[in-house]
């Protein structure tokens, strides 16, 4: 129990797959669990609604592009973004928008992008283009529990145009980096982007108070469905100065091939390539009201609560778990990262995920698609790393050729599905290969 929010019976009601199939789901940073009500409404809408591509001007047509307008005005609602400043772009993922932002982002020479070590790939790969078009690339770095170390030294004074990104939360440590940073960054002349996927799933994001210039998300991250849509939000300053080299259906008011004119649309409309996935919308809207209603505020207090549960657990098996990122509670999401130690050499993180499969619990092993604190986290020495890389990659040759040093994680995240016997069974889990890799090969024998 958080708050009013009775989670037993909310995990009853909405989530019962789950203990029918006796499956632990500890992978909420890789995609959040859909309501079972949320599917079940989707489904009786489809069945008895005729909806068709909102670039025309029939009733199927126009429900769809009522739909759009709905899911738009909501989730700038959602995240306390006033329509006059902030407009909404939708995305196939967090990824994609992320991609606009490497695609238009109008960089110079002299240019700064600033960004943290601690960040998914999503948005290391603005660093190609910025580079290509001349800007001056910084990357943050991080201290032991995996936190930007003396941020101000890096800070120059940016020439515009400049960005600065980073994660709200990151998807690997959990760590929740300060949101002061958005008007920090900002009276120092540089525009933010903000990557809230992980962070937005349990802790309420309000604009108004943050106010960054870019906002990436991605829905399942939120509730679990829909798929393959997402959102870039953007305050209408910052969205006017990209610049595209690109088209498509649906982001130009009038294209003449004779005459080789182009004239796009204004505001987030330029940036919506092709159709957008207008079946999915009116299922945005009820997964936003769904999660409004549970109330984030009891969904962040519950899941802090869980990962207090499980970083205690882990902790407890002193030096045969090492957790990686903050071991107290201090300014972390609902995310833990660790690996298992036999003497002091790291089991092999495909050994502990193949275990859990085994015993119906979902954990995510590997790097989580953020190389930077990963390296980090694992004190992976870079002349050693890059010569590792050399030649074809496997995880398990850059593992040989690393000697020992792990080279990935095992990873459990929570979400208002989690219960309490999800991180029992995998601490029994742990617990129970501890020992085993503990005990002397005979005895396992």
């Amino acid at each position: 129990m958080a708050g009013a929010t009775d989670f037993t019976a909310l995990r009853r009601r909405e989530f019962s797959r789950l203990d029918a199939t006796r499956t632990a789901y500890l992978d909420h940073t890789g995609s959040a669990l859909y309501p079972e009500s949320l599917v079940r409404r989707d489904a009786r809408r489809l069945l008895r609604q005729v909806r068709g591509n909102p670039h025309s001007e029939s009733a199927p047509s126009l429900a769809s592009t009522e739909a759009l307008e709905d899911a738009r005005g909501l989730t700038l609602r959602f995240f306390g973004a006033d329509p006059a400043e902030y407009d909404l772009v939708f995305t196939a993922n967090a990824s994609g928008a992320m991609r606009i932002l490497a695609e238009a982002f109008p960089f110079r020479p002299g240019s700064r992008l600033v960004l943290t070590a601690d960040n998914h790939n999503s948005v290391n790969g603005l660093c190609v283009p910025a580079a290509r078009r001349g800007a001056v690339v910084t990357r943050v770095p991080l201290d032991p529990e995996l936190r930007a170390h003396d941020l101000p030294r890096w800070w120059a004074p940016a020439v515009r145009p400049s960005l600065f990104a980073f994660p709200a939360q990151s998807n690997f440590s959990g760590v929740r980096h300060p949101l002061t940073w958005v008007r920090d960054a900002q009276a120092r002349g540089y525009r933010v982007l903000l990557d809230a996927a992980a962070f937005a799933s349990t802790s309420a994001l309000s604009l108004a108070e943050v106010p960054a210039d870019f906002v990436a998300v991605s829905f399942y991250k939120l509730f679990g469905y829909p798929t393959g849509v997402g959102a870039l939000i953007a305050r209408r300053d910052a969205l006017a100065t990209l610049e595209r080299d690109y088209f498509a259906g649906g982001t130009v008011q009038i294209v003449s091939v004779q005459n080789d004119v182009i004239r796009s649309k204004a505001g987030g409309a330029a940036f919506e390539d092709g159709t957008p996935n207008f079946l999915a919308m009116p299922a945005v809207c009820d997964g936003l009201k769904w999660l409004s209603d549970i109330g984030m505020a009891a969904i962040e207090a519950r899941v802090a609560a869980l990962t207090s549960r499980l970083l205690d657990g882990l902790l407890d098996l002193g030096d045969r778990v090492r957790v990686y990122g903050p071991s107290d509670h201090r300014a972390r999401g609902g995310v833990v990262a660790f690996n298992l130690y036999d003497g002091g050499r790291a089991v092999d993180y495909e050994v502990v995920e193949s275990a859990a499969r085994r015993a119906g619990i979902a954990i995510r092993g590997g790097c989580f698609c953020n190389p930077g604190a990963a390296e980090h986290a694992f004190g992976l020495p870079a002349a050693r790393a890059l010569a590792c890389l050399d030649g074809d990659f496997s995880v398990p040759r850059f593992r040989a050729c690393m000697k020992g040093s792990p080279v990935g994680a095992l990873r459990a995240s929570m979400g208002a599905s989690t219960s309490e016997a999800d991180l029992d069974r995998l601490l029994d889990l742990v617990t129970d290969l501890t020992q085993a890799v503990r005990r002397p090969a005979a005895a396992r024998a």
